[in-house]
């Protein structure tokens, strides 16, 4: 399995922008596609969420209303669309990949593959 996030950048507060993450190595229909992410100096944490079947997602509260996670199955690829920006979202962004089976689609343990991360910076 393979997790390639690209997209991340230099932005402004209130600006948007959308990572990518490109799965190879396996069929995804029964996992769920996780984004998270790890502020210099913090602990890694969970931003969003999201079933590859059925489309079902999840967000921290601190992203939720100004970030949407989504895929495309034609190109397994999932995205997380970032809008009206803050300086406290500026991290590395990984994209990390978990069965479907069980709870806790925020729980950094349960996700077995993970991507490479990209560098999200917002300046003010």
């Amino acid at each position: 399995v393979q997790l390639q996030a690209s997209g991340g950048g230099l932005v402004q507060t209130g600006d948007s922008l959308r990572v990518s993450c490109a799965a190879s190595g396996r069929a995804f229909s029964n996992y769920v596609m996780g984004w998270f992410r790890q502020a210099p100096g913090k602990e890694r944490e969970f931003v969003a969420a999201i079933s590859w079947s059925s489309g079902t997602t999840y967000y921290a509260d601190s992203v939720k209303g100004r970030s949407a996670i989504s895929r495309d199955n034609a190109k397994n690829t999932v995205y997380l669309q970032m809008n009206n920006m803050k300086t406290e979202d500026t991290a590395v962004y990984y994209c990390a990949a978990r069965s479907i089976l069980g709870s806790s689609w925020s729980s950094e343990a349960r996700y077995a593959y993970w991507g490479q991360g990209t560098q999200v910076t917002v300046s003010s």
